[in-house]
């Protein structure tokens, strides 16, 4: 019966995530098992592409198989591999099973099996049933039989990307058709996948692309799709924090200079736009450019021509560019302090990043990603989230986004060894660990430093009031932008070069 069901959705036409989603959940009922799993292996990594029976975070997970004996066991044979219930191997899905979170499983049956897809190994899929015994031989010969057909439905929603990949390519370029670069970029919302899609389809041509998005989104993951996904993948994909350029030292650092072209220019050096010839220039931060440069920048975009620092003749340069940016730049442009022209070179196609409150659902995804990482890291058995720390997770705003995120699970696991927990036990991460409410974009700082309303003389004159609030508000602004300047200016809302002047005058820099 189950072979019938595989092969009927083999022959409709359904979408990637669908198929391979129906297949695990058929898989799981045929079996009567407690979870299912299917992974796709890259470079030594294990990614679930489907799940059954297990926490939704677990799709963010990513298992390095060096770090997990039972995952390496079912890579290393062709055959079903089945583990003993008393089998000393950790399993990789201690406390992810959906109807025991966060508790060991002793005694349980576990088999897997690896497929492969064209000859070449593609994966695995994993098996696991609560029942000491589920997994008898008989279990075992099925899902051998089993690993074609499930290999089939893999080969099939490859065939189906292929397929809408050549409609979709020029006839004149060439078609990216493998599995790598579905990228770092998790989640399974739909306008995360309406923006993929998007990108996909402006990666093929050559048009300036400005990224806009709040800070922490993610913006440079995007980029690097873009240029993973362009006819210029095989060149240089090269990435300039404008926001951390020096202004005397920007003209150089962009096109480059010559021996003597100022003090301390020993050799000639050349600049990221040559670098960048043939491939991607990424202009990260760019609403920071001084305006000097902004100038020169345009000449460039207009010409396709760098003027190395004190050199007479033009070089031409063949330099796809992608922007990214964090401000709203037109109102930067009818403030006076980015160039009106440069915009519209540089926002032919804007794309607008999400922020991660708008991606419905991907927070746990995400979340898993990053407690993996650091389960990994610290060397622990096992790092989950209690529901409770889930319902949290997904109800908080994340003003720092996916960044946040990252750095509020990572807290969160020290925080949990260091008050007492076991590396070799499941460890829960409570809401309590998670401290959301720190995590908060600022606070009044002015209202910290304010002189109490009962004091019945002034405690400090004026101008130490005002320095005192100044300095905790940009000590506040700079923690909560890991001490991003330009990023700092931004949520104080004041020139970032007026920032600096001041930072200076209270002795901060």
């Amino acid at each position: 019966m189950l072979y019938e069901m595989l092969l009927a959705d083999l022959a409709a036409e359904l979408p990637r995530a669908v198929r391979l989603q129906s297949l695990v959940r058929m898989v799981r009922e045929h079996f009567g098992c407690g979870a299912v799993c299917l992974l796709r292996l890259q470079d030594g990594v294990l990614s679930p592409v489907a799940v059954e029976g297990l926490v939704h975070e677990a799709l963010g997970r990513r298992f390095v198989v060096a770090q997990h004996p039972r995952l390496a066991a079912i890579l290393a044979s062709r055959s079903t591999v089945a583990f003993a219930p008393d089998s000393p191997l950790s399993d990789p899905y201690d406390g992810l099973l959906e109807q025991h979170v966060g508790e060991a499983l002793p005694v349980h049956d576990c088999m897997g099996i690896s497929l492969y897809v064209n000859g070449e190994l593609w994966g695995a899929m994993t098996l696991d049933a609560l029942t000491a015994g589920t997994f008898d031989q008989d279990a075992r010969d099925s899902l051998q039989r089993l690993a074609l057909t499930v290999a089939a439905a893999v080969r099939m929603t490859r065939l189906e990307r292929d397929i809408r990949a050549l409609r979709l390519a020029r006839q004149d370029s060439p078609v990216q058709l493998g599995d790598r670069q579905e990228g770092e970029i998790l989640g399974q919302s739909t306008g995360l996948k309406r923006l993929l899609h998007e990108l996909n389809v402006v990666a093929d041509s050559d048009l300036p692309v400005l990224l806009t998005g709040e800070t922490g989104v993610g913006k440079d993951l995007f980029a690097r799709r873009l240029h993973q996904r362009s006819p210029r993948k095989d060149k240089p994909l090269v990435q300039v924090n404008c926001a951390a350029l020096p202004e005397t030292l920007a003209e150089s650092e962009l096109f480059g200079h010559v021996k003597g072209a100022f003090s301390g220019a020993g050799n000639a050096r050349p600049g990221r736009f040559e670098a960048a010839d043939g491939g991607t220039l990424f202009l990260d931060e760019v609403g920071e450019l001084p305006l000097g440069i902004q100038a020169k920048l345009l000449r460039t975009l207009q010409n396709g021509e760098i003027q190395r620092l004190g050199e007479d003749e033009p070089r031409k340069v063949n330099v796809r560019i992608i922007a990214a940016t964090n401000r709203q730049l037109h109102d930067s442009v009818r403030d006076g302090h980015f160039r009106a022209d440069l915009y519209h070179r540089l926002s032919v196609y804007p794309v607008p990043i999400p922020p991660l409150r708008e991606r419905d659902g991907d927070v746990l995804i995400l979340a898993g990603h990053f407690l993996e990482l650091n389960r990994g890291r610290l060397g622990l058995r096992s790092l989950r989230l209690s529901p409770a720390a889930e319902r949290a997770l997904c109800a908080y705003a994340w003003p720092g986004n996916v960044r946040e995120l990252e750095h509020v699970i990572s807290r969160a696991a020290i925080k949990a060894l260091s008050r007492g927990a076991d590396r070799a036990d499941i460890i829960t991460l409570e809401p309590e660990l998670l401290d959301l409410a720190g995590s908060e974009p600022l606070a009044e700082p002015a209202q910290t430093a304010s002189i109490p309303k009962a004091a019945p003389h002034p405690l400090a004159s004026l101008q130490q009031v005002t320095n005192q609030a100044q300095q905790a508000a940009i000590k506040q602004a700079l923690d909560a932008t890991e001490h991003n300047w330009a990023a700092a200016a931004r949520l104080l809302e004041v020139d970032p070069s007026n920032l600096h002047k001041l930072a200076r005058r209270l002795g901060m820099k």
